[in-house]
């Protein structure tokens, strides 16, 4: 029997973990420069917390059940938990929080294939407590500088917001709605010619489902649609927020009305972060703001304003494979060091830990099967490791180089670097 990982599941080698540290460092170097701190909820929850209040389909979780009887999933994705987790946990603290996080998440996709990947890893922030145009723009900064940090250039983001969409679709019967929701968030003009509507919703539509294209050119659209003061006011803060973006932040920007997040507990704007490089187009990430999810989860019901964005760590890695940006071997050993007797090897551990007691990072294996001295050396140069220590009782260890002199000059000043 060949045992391998369930359907949908997956195991990371060692360069595939070094590949997926790099991107994550490199984005958690941004999220700490704009002061976010880490948190990390439970990967198990129950199912009323995941629902979130009925934003998500059932559907789409992974469910479990303990010996309680209680009815548990993996989480399908993080703004539920950690919603739960600062109204139930962080209760005392104050607004606004910023939080990222780093984590897996898994999803049960409709009409499921065997193999189809349902595990997924996900790093994003959430800004809690932080309402209006201003916190929008400081998310939508976010996603700009962590793609900055990566050198993705081939991207652009596309913008719509949930509550305008959400009032122009107040026209039609209740009954469909949901429907024409459906249609024009797949796009799909024949879905909204067969339903039971008149010419004329049929048309309005339809104007909705192409409300989208350069900003300044959409907004237009929208502006011709007969609005309420509600809706003027929330279309004039989306073109306040747009020229504050474009003035801080140098990207491909695409407003879509039409936009429509399957998940539906937002509110106010929502985006998708799209990579148009010339291998096809990737879906980087998505965010937008949810302004009443914390008050399901509050026992006076009363809710603080939020937004925040995921990254799929799977589509960023696609786009850095492609652009041969990723690491493309595991970090290597500084340091083999070798006994040269059984009765040496209380002497070759101490030697080892003093090498690792430097302040800067050395990577240092002990040998643990006795070998030839030839086969010492090439164990180390099929490892790429730059230097053997050879210990033996009575005498100072001998050291011998493995690779060239540049790589160990600059290895000895790092290991003796004083510090200031």
């Amino acid at each position: 029997m060949v045992y391998q990982p369930p359907a949908g599941a997956r195991d990371l080698l060692p360069l595939g973990v070094a590949q997926k540290r790099w991107i994550e460092d490199k984005l958690q170097q941004v999220f700490h420069r704009w002061g976010y701190h880490r948190i990390i909820t439970s990967t198990l929850e129950r199912m009323d917390t995941l629902m979130a209040g009925g934003a998500i389909q059932d559907s789409t979780v992974i469910q479990l059940q303990n010996a309680n009887d209680e009815e548990l999933g993996l989480r399908p994705e993080l703004t539920a938990s950690i919603a739960r987790t600062v109204v139930t946990r962080m209760a005392g603290n104050s607004y606004p929080q910023r939080l990222y996080y780093n984590d897996r998440v898994f999803q049960r996709p409709p009409n499921i294939q065997h193999n189809q990947p349902q595990e997924f890893f996900q790093a994003g922030v959430e800004l809690l407590g932080g309402g209006g145009l201003i916190a929008d723009a400081e998310v939508l900064m976010i996603v700009a500088n962590c793609l900055q940090g990566l050198a993705i250039k081939s991207w652009h983001l596309i913008l719509g917001d949930a509550g305008i969409t959400r009032s122009l679709l107040k026209i039609f019967p209740q009954q469909v709605r949901p429907q024409v929701r459906q249609a024009i968030a797949n796009l799909d003009r024949v879905a909204i010619d067969k339903l039971s509507l008149s010419e004329e919703l049929k048309t309005h539509a339809k104007t909705i489902l192409d409300l989208r294209g350069k900003p300044h050119d959409t907004l237009k659209k929208v502006y011709k649609f007969d609005l309420g003061k509600p809706q003027k006011e929330a279309v004039n803060n989306l073109k306040t927020l747009v020229d504050l973006i474009e003035s801080q932040v140098d990207f491909s920007l695409i407003l879509d009305l039409s936009l429509i997040q399957t998940i539906d507990y937002y509110t106010g704007i929502v985006f998708e972060v799209v990579s148009n490089a010339e291998t096809g187009v990737t879906i980087l990430g998505r965010g937008g703001r949810y302004d009443q999810l914390l008050g399901l989860y509050d026992p006076q019901g009363e809710s603080v304003p939020g937004i925040g964005f995921a990254f799929s760590i799977e589509g960023l890695y696609q786009i850095l494979l492609q652009n041969q940006q990723l690491p493309v071997a595991i970090p290597t050993t500084n340091w083999l060091v070798v006994p040269e007797t059984p009765n040496d090897y209380g002497l070759a551990f101490a030697h080892a830990q003093k090498l690792r007691d430097s302040q800067h990072l050395v990577r240092v294996e002990v040998d643990l099967v006795s070998k030839t001295a030839a086969e010492v050396k090439q164990y180390a140069i099929d490892r790429g490791i730059l230097h053997i220590a050879w210990i033996t009782a009575g005498s100072l260890p001998v050291i011998e180089l493995v690779h060239n002199q540049e790589k160990s000059q600059k290895f000895d000043y790092l290991l003796n670097k004083p510090s200031i």
